[in-house]
């Protein structure tokens, strides 16, 4: 992995990227004792299991098993090669490297790297007709028209595609780029009659960027006549809609930082926002909220304001992202505006800190939100529909926990109905009771079958595992005692993976190498054999240890393995008597070998 770039270099990056500060930028941690703790990226889960190690320098999830260092979670998140990893924590630190590094960085397939270059060329160069060109004068009005700064153009690297039916197809080629995989892309069109058209002309262009700020898409509105009135770049391996969120790139140290997202429906609404100084801004690509999206705002922040159009697409928008969110453990909130008034609009008309305080900030519960959401489907006009829909907002405030919030809005509620507080309160008491019978059955099995589950899944280790395991966690920490177990046992563990993780162990003290496991996973290229040294350097064990504990470590090592020795003479005296027709005496041998095999 690492072997074709000094050590030094690779030390210097790694030792200028704080491990917790860099996965802190994709998982949101908690700080519980000696390590971090947060909702593990590799694997859906509601309960934290992810640990990150701030000493050590390393990561674990106790739930799925993976682990390693700053290099390999980028790796295994993002699917990037090491020199890719190396490259982009070397620019986030400042950190110059040799040219034969840079030179050696892979990022993606040549088909891939040639389609995000062809993005990164389009985005200059519509950017570039919108601010500087009489072709783009058009595009560059309608954004002055809609509130939006130079300033928030040249960061958004806003554009204007010219209506000329082959101008991108044209620069393009130049620049070497071919037909078929521009259209594959998406960047152009191929009619019918076979002439190649470019996709997006005369359209203001908004470029839409992956999590390190690379153009990979592009979203066209049109300012003319033109049907669509919205067209997006189609899908691809680097542009997945339902997996991304736009400007998730420039907001999400300011949503790590705020532990709060604004999740909008339209881009102009995020340019509009952004600028008004809500930089938490994200929106989504066109498409409803989808889970993955949902999971990923979930790593990264508690609360989400859903602030989305006031129709009825847009809160029926809102119950389906609201819904999510909650699914995956986000406090949700919703923002509520004049009718007739989309975000954008009231930025425009009311400017940034009115947006702020009157809007973001006065945002409805989710709970407040749904008591009028679920109105659409009653006639409250029918004395009947006013009862069924009473009725069915006792029932949703039945399952909130909190008496103070469920009180809250059972006075609303009463308030507005007519219904005193007494009834409502006797509907929820029985309503709760009911469900706690329930829910007390289901817990029964849940943990009945939970236990046995766990106890089959996660057996006790025998006494000279575990004590392998406690010997090697003390050689990991320390190159003394590794030399001791070195002299003493070699590599003669019992357990196959410990025997080659030891052998490594020795190779890389014999270097010089200091005692530092986030430095040791580099000389590492397993993947299974990185995440069981990140799952044992995780285990508790003492600072200080003995030399008499080492060696009793030792002796219980050479014990088990002296017993296994006698075993399989036992097995081979046992198969020479089943030989010589001697069934008694293969009979006791093999009580004797169940004998020792019996749990200490």
């Amino acid at each position: 992995m690492s072997k074709r770039i000094s050590d030094e270099v690779i030390e210097n990056v790694r030792n200028n990227n704080e491990i917790v500060d860099v996965i802190g930028e994709y998982v949101q941690l908690k700080k519980q004792g000696k390590n971090y703790f947060g909702l593990c990226p590799f694997h859906g889960e509601k309960t934290p299991s992810f640990s990150v190690n701030q000493d050590k320098q390393i990561f674990h999830c106790f739930g799925c098993g993976k682990g390693g260092n700053v290099f390999t979670f980028l790796m295994e998140l993002e699917g990037y090669t090491f020199y890719e990893v190396l490259v982009q924590l070397a620019e986030r630190s400042d950190i110059e490297l040799p040219e034969q590094v840079t030179e050696k960085q892979q990022t993606l397939p040549q088909a891939d790297q040639n389609i995000l270059m062809a993005h990164e060329w389009l985005a200059k160069l519509y950017h570039h007709l919108l601010m500087y060109t009489k072709d783009g004068r058009e595009g560059l009005e309608y954004f002055k028209k809609r509130g939006i700064h130079e300033e928030t153009i040249n960061l958004f690297q806003l554009g204007f595609a010219p209506n000329v039916s082959t101008f991108t197809v044209e620069f393009l080629e130049k620049k070497g780029f071919h037909q078929q995989e521009l259209i594959k892309a998406g960047l152009v069109s191929e009619q019918e009659d076979g002439r190649v058209t470019d996709r997006f002309r005369g359209r203001i262009m908004i470029p839409i960027r992956n999590h390190l700020g690379k153009p990979i898409a592009f979203g066209g509105r049109a300012i003319g006549q033109q049907e669509p009135k919205y067209l997006n770049s189609p899908e691809s391996d680097l542009f997945q809609k339902g997996r991304m969120l736009f400007n998730f790139d420039l907001a999400k140290r300011d949503i790590r930082k705020q532990n709060e997202v604004v999740l909008f429906e339209g881009y102009m609404d995020v340019l509009s926002a952004y600028q008004a100084n809500v930089r938490n801004a994200l929106a989504t690509l066109g498409t409803s909220l989808t889970e993955h999206q949902a999971r990923l705002l979930k790593r990264y922040t508690d609360t989400v304001i859903l602030c989305y159009d006031q129709d009825k697409a847009g809160q029926d928008g809102a119950y389906r992202a609201a819904t999510l969110l909650r699914q995956s453990g986000c406090d949700v909130k919703v923002a509520k505006m004049p009718d007739n008034m989309d975000p954008d609009d009231y930025i425009r008309s009311h400017g940034g800190e009115a947006f702020k305080k009157h809007v973001i900030a006065a945002s409805d519960t989710f709970t407040h939100f749904y008591m009028q959401y679920a109105k659409k489907d009653f006639n409250l006009n029918i004395q009947g529909d006013r009862i069924e829909y009473i009725e069915h907002i006792v029932s949703y405030l039945a399952t909130i926990e909190s008496r103070v919030e469920r009180e809250y809005y059972l006075k609303e509620l009463s308030s507005d109905f007519h219904v005193s507080m007494d009834t409502l309160l006797d509907e929820i008491k029985t309503k709760r009771e009911t469900a706690r019978k329930h829910e007390d059955k289901r817990e029964n099995n849940r943990y009945t079958n939970r236990a046995v589950r766990i106890q089959q899944e996660k057996k006790l280790l025998p006494a000279f595992h575990n004590a392998e395991r406690q010997l090697i966690a003390h050689m990991l920490s320390d190159e003394t005692i590794a030399f001791q177990v070195q002299e003493e046992l070699g590599a003669a563990f019992n357990i196959d993976a410990h025997k080659v993780l030891v052998t490594h162990l020795y190779a890389y003290y014999e270097k010089g190498n200091p005692a530092e496991v986030s430095l040791f996973m580099e000389h590492i290229e397993d993947d299974q054999l990185r995440q069981l040294v990140a799952e044992i350097t995780m285990m508790p064990i003492f600072d200080q240890i003995s030399s008499k504990e080492i060696q009793d470590y030792i002796n219980m090592i050479k014990a088990k393995t002296h017993e296994l020795e006698h075993i399989a003479v036992l097995k081979q005296d046992q198969r020479i008597a089943e030989q010589q027709n001697d069934p008694i005496k293969a009979a006791q041998i093999a009580m004797q070998i169940i004998q020792m095999q019996k749990p200490q």
